[in-house]
């Protein structure tokens, strides 16, 4: 058996071990072995130099070493009297019996000693005292200060890394907690550090990561002035280099606070403190003072910042922003110079002729495919769909401007950028410049630049197919509508927009069925099409497919969580399905998307007023009348109620409003001469009923209300309306003659009138279906379409009943008893005003 040379005790909690040999014949060496433990090498005293050097040991058996040397070694660890050896744990200096100076930690500097003497037994040097002692650990208090320090770096370096990883994970309130965790014990390990070692020794890194993690989450959190503090401190610390960099940071926080000045007073601090070598952090803070500029109007020096960075580093947010300078301060000829260097800012990007296989190699064609869309070309695909934004919306910004009309600046534009390496935006430019033409309502000019297409590539013959069908669909030529989705669909079958268009064509034609496989094919293609969805939809409430409608709408609901045409058609659905509850239900959060739609809260009260809640109806018909009051339904309804309510007094506006929308209705006023009657207002109900007549000399009812009137009021008019009652009934009888047939072929009986005012006989089927709206009061109204008529089999009747009803009672009281006129009551005229 070969003995180990080296023999140690492995315990991780134990980090300084030492054996003090009381017998002065043997010698232990302390040795760190390369895993960081602290082991024992022994020598036999027999092979030692006198020098007191010990011999380098080796993994071999080195010469003259037996087993009788080691056992002799063992035999000399024992004292005399076999008394055991002790392990000594120790942090500071401490007098030992039998030794005669104290014995010291190397590096450490403590002024106390712990002692912790463990007995044991040694057995053969082989064997470790864990292995003995398995359960057997020290207190952490024990430990080596320097381990100590160690292993709290540790944690907050720990803390600090994860504080980063939750911010990355968009748990800022979590990263926040931990950076603050870190702050907190790495000042405790400040302090011990500065107790063990000298203040240069001081781990300077672990602060300024620590307090610049802390910072970031303050502003990550939104709370800046916490933010603001932190940097302070790291920036007003000379020990800390470089750290004038961090005041860009601060720069944006005050940016964020919309603190223009400082911003750009911390962004000049920055910029002054980072040497020239570092040319693009340059350019970064010259950007942010050009935007700065930009934002508190100061144009003309963002001007000078732009163009600084457009001479040295061009790149195309600054391009961009310099034609925004140049376009606020109305320089034309500045803003197309601007133009052309955006268009000439290098992309930097690979061809796309890179990921096409030139050969048939297979580990070729594997590393094509393996990189044609990874994280690279990823990154490219957005730096190019950035730089083409950036040259479209700047056209369209400066192409109204540069020249005297719109279409001279667009051709322009689109001359540059043909003469460019985005050859492609052209035809997007030219697409836009109908669209432009569109907005001015310009539909002939917009037509003339999408034909121009006819004869491109597919793509772009497909859009502008696309919008022609839409245009001819918008001024109702269906015909060249559908001619124009043909194309587009032809031209590119992949295109939903074209599908969508030729759908609605089809469903304009009546074609349902066909329309919704049109709908079908295009959410097949891209299932993000909002617009197929919506029709197809439209299309299900057309064939009565509710529930396949109202799962479409739902699904469109899902996907846009406000739109206002959405929750309508779903509250729509669920009321044609008669689930008046679940209507009310999507009603309301309509409302609550839109509170200014009239229509929606006239819907909803009608909704209400159906199933029986008429307070509720009332509330909300009157928030639609107050936001939309020209609603006839609406004015109609509420007037009704105040009927109902016997509050005639306040019906009266709204019939007022009402017959100034529909001033031909000779309804609306009767309904207003009647409330000033049922108001007690009986001069205001007389002037009322004479103007009337004034307006509408042929009208029986208004007559026979005059001739009631003046008869109860004893006025001489009497004769004279009655007079023209007469003759009106007597033309009427002649008409009645003259008329054959076609009264009811219409399915609504216009029979003849029964002379009664309260008679509804004489109703069309227009007043009819308004009449289920109304009150029983109303309902008792003529008919305002049609003519007034008197019965041929009848004598001439001058009686008239109130359309309102009859007159409440007035409230008894103590007063006298008077006679009440019945002033409507059914009497007969006298012989003398009724017709021959």
């Amino acid at each position: 058996d070969q003995h180990a040379l080296y023999l140690y005790f492995r315990d991780e909690n134990i980090y300084v071990q030492r054996v003090c040999r009381m017998d002065s014949g043997t010698r232990f060496s302390c040795a760190v072995t390369s895993n960081g433990f602290y082991g024992f090498s022994h020598r036999p005293t027999g092979d030692q130099p006198k020098d007191g050097v010990t011999r380098p040991m080796t993994a071999v058996r080195a010469a003259g070493f037996t087993k009788g040397a080691l056992r002799a070694s063992r035999k000399r660890l024992m004292s005399k009297k076999g008394s055991p050896m002790y392990l000594c744990s120790f942090t500071g200096t401490q007098k030992m019996p039998g030794l005669r100076s104290p014995l010291r930690s190397k590096g450490l500097s403590g002024r106390r000693i712990i002692f912790s003497f463990l007995s044991f037994f040694f057995g053969p040097l082989h064997t470790t005292y864990g292995s003995q002692f398995p359960n057997q650990r020290l207190n952490l208090s024990l430990l080596h200060p320097e381990e100590k320090i160690r292993q709290l770096e540790k944690k907050v370096n720990e803390l600090v890394e994860e504080s980063c990883i939750a911010n990355s994970c968009g748990d800022l309130k979590l990263a926040l907690e931990k950076a603050k965790d870190a702050g907190r014990k790495e000042r405790v390990l400040v302090r011990q550090r500065e107790q063990v070692t000298r203040p240069e020794n001081i781990n300077l890194d672990l602060t300024y990561s620590v307090l610049f993690n802390l910072a970031s989450q303050y502003s990550a959190n939104e709370m800046y002035a916490e933010a603001l503090n932190t940097y302070q401190v790291i920036v007003k610390n000379k020990m800390f280099s470089n750290a004038g960099r961090l005041k860009v940071n601060m720069g944006n926080i005050y940016l964020k606070q919309r603190n223009y000045s400082k911003a750009i007073k911390f962004y000049r601090m920055a910029l002054d403190q980072i040497p020239s070598v570092h040319k693009e952090m340059r350019i970064k803070i010259m950007q942010n003072i050009g935007v700065t500029f930009i934002k508190t109007g100061q144009y003309s020096d963002a001007i000078s910042s732009f163009e600084h960075i457009m001479s040295m580093a061009p790149n195309l947010k600054a391009g961009f922003n310099l034609i925004l300078s140049y376009f606020a301060i109305g320089d034309r000829e500045k803003m197309k110079k601007s133009f052309q260097k955006l268009i000439a800012v290098p992309l930097e990007i690979d061809e796309d002729d890179k990921y096409i296989s030139p050969s048939d190699d297979p580990h070729t064609n594997l590393v094509i495919e393996a990189i044609k869309n990874d994280h690279l070309r990823q990154m490219e695909h957005e730096r190019k769909a950035m730089a083409e934004k950036c040259i479209m919306t700047a056209a369209k910004l400066i192409a109204p401007v540069i020249e005297t009309s719109f279409a001279v600046g667009y051709d322009w534009c689109v001359e540059v950028v043909k003469a460019s390496q985005y050859v492609e935006l052209a035809n997007d430019l030219e697409i836009n410049k109908a669209i432009t033409y569109l907005r001015q309502k310009d539909f002939n000019q917009a037509v003339e630049t999408l034909k121009m297409f006819e004869k491109k590539d597919s793509r772009v013959k497909s859009a502008a197919a696309t919008n022609l069908s839409f245009l001819y669909y918008l001024e109702n030529e269906f015909a060249q509508a559908s001619s124009y989705a043909d194309l587009a669909v032809n031209s590119d079958r992949y295109n939903p927009s074209a599908l969508t268009n030729k759908g609605n064509t089809v469903f304009a034609n009546g074609d349902y069925e066909k329309a919704a496989e049109f709908y079908k094919e295009a959410l097949r293609n891209d299932c993000s099409c909002t617009e197929a969805l919506y029709n197809i939809g439209l299309t299900y409430k057309k064939l009565n497919r509710l529930d396949e409608a109202l799962d479409c709408f739902l699904k469109l609901h899902a996907i846009l969580r406000n739109s206002a045409q959405v929750l309508y058609q779903i509250a729509n659905v669920y009321e044609l399905m008669e689930d008046p509850s679940q209507a009310m239900e999507w009603l309301m959060q309509l409302i609550s998307v839109v509170p200014t739609d009239s229509r929606a809260l006239s819907k909803l009260g009608g909704l209400y007023d159906s199933e029986g809640d008429k307070s509720q109806a009332f509330q909300y018909y009157y928030e639609s009348y107050r936001y939309f009051p020209s609603n006839i339904e609406v004015i109609e309804w509420l007037g009704a109620y105040y009927i109902d309510t016997q509050f005639c007094e306040k019906a009266i506006q709204y019939f007022e409003r009402a017959s100034l929308i529909q001033p031909t209705q000779v309804k609306w006023q009767l309904m207003v001469a009647s409330c000033f009657r049922r108001s007690g207002n009986y001069q205001k109900a007389l002037d009322t009923y004479k103007d009337i007549h004034r307006k509408f000399p042929e009208n029986v009812e208004c007559l026979r209300f005059l001739v009631r009137l003046c008869t109860d009021i004893g006025l001489k008019e009497v004769q004279e309306y009655a007079t023209k009652l007469k003759r009106l009934e007597k033309m009427k009888e002649i008409r009645e003659q003259r008329i054959k047939s076609g009264r009811d072929s219409s399915g609504c009986p216009r029979g003849r009138r029964d002379g009664s005012a309260g008679g509804d006989s004489g109703q069309n089927c227009s007043a009819g279906s308004k009449g289920e709206r109304l009150s029983a009061q109303l309902r008792a109204l003529p008919g305002t379409d049609e003519p007034y008529e008197s019965s041929s089999n009848k004598e001439p009747d001058a009686s008239y009943v109130d359309p309102l009803g009859p007159q409440i009672e007035r409230p008894k009281t103590a007063a006298k008893k008077r006679m009440d006129e019945d002033d409507f009551a059914d009497e007969e005229l006298g012989d003398d005003l009724l017709p021959e």
